[in-house]
């Protein structure tokens, strides 16, 4: 470990410049992340540090934007969305970035369409909600970048992520990532909560992620991540700290103190071709090999997975861009003895929006000509619930004690139902300073359980900083 420790310190020494911004989450086009080979690229990690140019040096500077995020709805019942807000942005030469970002706004509408926003509040029939995003950034050098703030992180190449997503509530962060020969490595420390009546009740979750670019087009990233709570009937312990090491690995720490805390392990893989990726996840919580080469149907062989394909192209002055993807996730997955150590934040799922129990294949298109853009979206689910006061795996904030029985588990147990969701949105950008954007969207949907197609149309202006994903 020693020695490990010198090599990252010997390279800091001869590294002069920086990485200096970082980018957002939001996939725009034609910025995804599918990029021209390269041996120093790591994509999958979200939002990038964008790299200095060669001579370090990229300057200060200070922006403010005007934010917008309104929005009419209408299906059966009409409602909208209303706020308004601020950016600040902001750097200090190479070494220094910050983005702080707000909207404070009121929401009546389904509450499909209520923002998962980290402050919101009901005032009658109202939403008041307040969308804080912060991000401040230090890179000291070619290899480190520290950073910390109130927001989404984004593990994967996929319009999901069974590792780690951003479409549910933001959370407060603190991460630190080193690049160096073809490695990236990265840990994240997340301050998580869940609410009890009426008080939060805190939990963390402590994550590494190792990018390592075997080659100019294959990438192979594995991920672990271990969430706990501060304190149990026996103890409070806070922030552990056998978890604040950055080169432990967290399954043998967690026997090693004796915890029953929920640690989950991850790859991906992905190989690129000019414009184009084929990119994979495999994601697991829990398992005995035996049980699965006996395919028993073990209630606790939990796993996931998920392959996709995408790319961009051009056609003159039109650019494009696809996805082809396929997740699934077994029952009871990311789910534990309680929320306090399951893996979601304020009732959302922080990694696939579905939870645990589906199927899942979904098709994406994109189009963008100057100023104009439009977009497909489409997919197609096996889901169920629960019945019979037995849970079948599907949510993952109910305990996994109450199954119906050991043996026997597969996806689309309980009460199955299949639906598909179809969404065409053209838009045109107001404003590139603080991409200020007019949208309609279209929203046609199904499922077996309604047996019915319901049409929803959504109309509005809204500052795309960051994704808004209502495609599950």
């Amino acid at each position: 470990m020693r020695t490990f420790v010198q090599i990252i310190a010997l390279f800091t020494l001869f590294q002069a410049y920086g990485q200096f911004e970082v980018g957002r989450l939001f996939e725009e086009m034609p910025s995804d992340s599918v990029q021209a080979p390269s041996v120093k690229l790591h994509t999958s990690v979200k939002p990038a540090v964008r790299q200095a140019n060669v001579n370090g040096k990229t300057g200060s500077y200070l922006s403010v934007a005007g934010l917008g995020d309104l929005h009419y709805f209408q299906n059966d019942n009409s409602g909208y969305k209303a706020g308004l807000g601020l950016e600040v942005n902001g750097a200090l030469k190479d070494k220094f970035h910050f983005r702080l970002a707000g909207v404070q706004g009121v929401n009546k509408t389904m509450s499909f369409y209520s923002p998962n926003t980290y402050i919101r509040d009901s005032v009658g029939q109202l939403l008041a909600y307040t969308d804080l995003r912060g991000r401040i950034s230090y890179t000291p050098n070619h290899i480190f970048n520290f950073q910390a703030g109130l927001d989404h992180n984004f593990i994967g190449e996929g319009s999901r992520s069974l590792l780690l997503s951003d479409y549910g509530t933001s959370y407060p962060f603190g991460k630190i990532r080193m690049r160096f020969w073809r490695i990236e490595y990265s840990i994240l420390y997340q301050f998580l909560r869940e609410r009890d009546n009426n008080r939060w009740e805190g939990k963390f979750a402590s994550s590494h992620h190792i990018s390592f670019n075997a080659a100019k087009w294959l990438n192979i990233g594995v991920f672990e991540t271990v969430i706990f709570q501060p304190k149990d009937t026996l103890l409070n312990r806070g922030f552990d700290v056998e978890y604040l090491n950055p080169f432990v690995m967290y399954r043998p720490q967690e026997y090693s103190v004796g915890s029953s805390d929920n640690v989950l392990l991850g790859i991906e893989l992905s190989a690129k071709w000019k414009g184009h990726m084929l990119y994979s996840q495999f994601i697991l919580d829990e398992f005995v090999l035996a049980e699965i080469r006996a395919r028993s149907g073990w209630w606790a062989s939990k796993y996931g997975g998920q392959i996709g394909v995408k790319g961009r192209f051009k056609r003159g002055e039109h650019k494009f861009f696809y996805r082809l993807e396929y997740n699934f996730v077994r029952p009871y997955t990311y789910a534990h003895l309680s929320e306090e150590l399951n893996y979601g934040n304020q009732e959302t799922a922080l990694a696939h929006p579905y939870g645990a129990n589906f199927m899942e294949g979904l098709l994406e298109m994109k189009w963008q000509h100057k100023k104009w853009f439009g977009k497909v979206f489409a997919n197609y689910f096996m889901r169920s619930t629960d019945q019979d006061g037995f849970n079948y795996g599907n949510d993952i904030y109910i305990p996994y004690i109450n199954r119906p029985f050991e043996y026997g588990h597969a996806i689309g147990q309980g009460r199955q139902f299949n639906g598909t969701r179809t969404i065409l949105t053209g838009g045109y950008q107001l404003l590139k300073h603080g991409k200020l954007s007019a949208f309609v969207e279209n929203h046609f949907t199904y499922n077996t359980i309604e047996n019915a197609m319901r049409y929803t149309l959504v109309v509005g202006v809204r500052s795309m900083l960051w994704n808004d994903y209502r495609n599950y």
